[in-house]
């Protein structure tokens, strides 16, 4: 048997769908294209644009958060896409994730994202961040604006947003093996997806495995190493990602721009990728990745060994004086109960 045709039966495997937009296919049929559109960072006066850009050059899956501070703007561009018969409702894959201030207030929350989207459902919904903050605080000023993360409480109330209607799918960001598999040890609605920092300098191979033994999707952000994050979030001298000498190298090899290599090596290994742009062009770039991307087994070995264990957002933000969070305990990579089972 070809290795071509090993590949295609992995990802039967795993549940993807293979064509010119390759999806991964969840239990009840419904199908989430592995590229979509990224909108962390794109400015409510670009990104009803770059929506609406990207619906007509053939986008169907859009990834959004309500700490995004865009959600109106993105909804503005749906409606216009729906009405102007671009593209229907049951066509796309809207995501969106709860913030840490509203953990016990989720379907408040979401419906507050719906009204702002325009919909009547999201077709997932995600826990951003393992982090619980007092109602209203967007960011905290000190520890007096933290409060323990309950991952078991809200995960009940995740669930309460499906048996609602108001989410097809549940699932979580930024979760560790340990803070997933507390969950996982007591649902009733499983989580099937988990959006985490994923790229080659930082490939998590680990809990990538842990995902896919327990039947959880992957969705890589920051896939091309978040460059144009907040400055605040960028060390002196960083490691540059795109200007990398080896993805450099594979991209000449392959005949792509690096992003269309790093973008491909997210897929290729089946999980979903979101890079963000308002740029027409590489919003075209990016969605022909899939179909135009050839990464063969000399070019993802290279890819595979540069692993340098490199968080771009590392969460050290949450790290409070005084505070229950540390980097430490948000990533629970040190003595990981589950990694033995691996």
């Amino acid at each position: 048997m070809l290795r071509s045709e090993i590949f295609v039966l992995v990802l039967a495997w795993l549940g993807l769908v293979v064509g010119e937009m390759p999806t991964h296919k969840f239990k009840n049929g419904d199908e989430m294209p592995l590229l979509g559109l990224g909108t962390w960072k794109s400015e409510p006066d670009e990104v009803k644009t770059a929506v609406k850009e990207a619906i007509k050059l053939g986008y169907r899956h859009i990834d959004c958060a309500a700490i995004y501070g865009n959600e109106k703007e993105v909804g503005e561009a749906l409606a216009e896409s729906f009405n102007e018969g671009i593209v229907k409702r049951e066509d796309m894959w809207i995501t969106s994730k709860v913030w840490n201030d509203s953990h016990e207030q989720v379907s408040t929350a979401l419906k507050k994202t719906l009204a702002d989207l325009q919909l009547d459902y999201v077709d997932l919904y995600l826990i951003h961040w393992p982090i619980s903050l007092k109602n209203g605080v967007s960011f905290p000023q000190d520890k007096h604006d933290m409060f323990h993360f309950d991952g078991e409480r809200t995960w009940k109330a995740m669930e309460s947003t499906v048996d609602m209607g108001l989410a097809r799918h549940i699932g979580v960001s930024n979760f560790s093996t340990h803070k997933l598999g507390r969950i996982l040890a007591n649902y009733r609605i499983k989580p099937e997806v988990n959006q985490v920092e994923r790229h080659p300098y930082l490939q998590q191979q680990h809990l990538v495995q842990f995902c896919r033994m327990n039947g959880i999707l992957v969705t890589n952000y920051s896939s091309l190493g978040s460059g144009d994050r907040p400055a605040a979030f960028k060390p002196e001298g960083e490691p540059v990602l795109l200007e990398d000498a080896t993805v450099k190298e594979v991209a000449a090899a392959v005949g792509a721009t690096p992003a269309g290599v790093l973008l491909k090596w997210g897929i290729q290994q089946g999980s979903a990728v979101i890079p963000k742009s308002v740029n027409p062009e590489r919003l075209k770039q990016n969605l022909e990745v899939p179909e135009t991307v050839h990464l063969d087994d000399a070019a993802m070995e290279k890819l595979n060994a540069m692993d340098i264990h490199r968080r771009y957002v590392d969460g050290a933000f949450w790290a409070l004086a005084g505070s229950a969070y540390t980097v430490e305990t948000l990533w629970d990579e040190v003595g990981d109960p589950f990694q033995e089972e691996l």
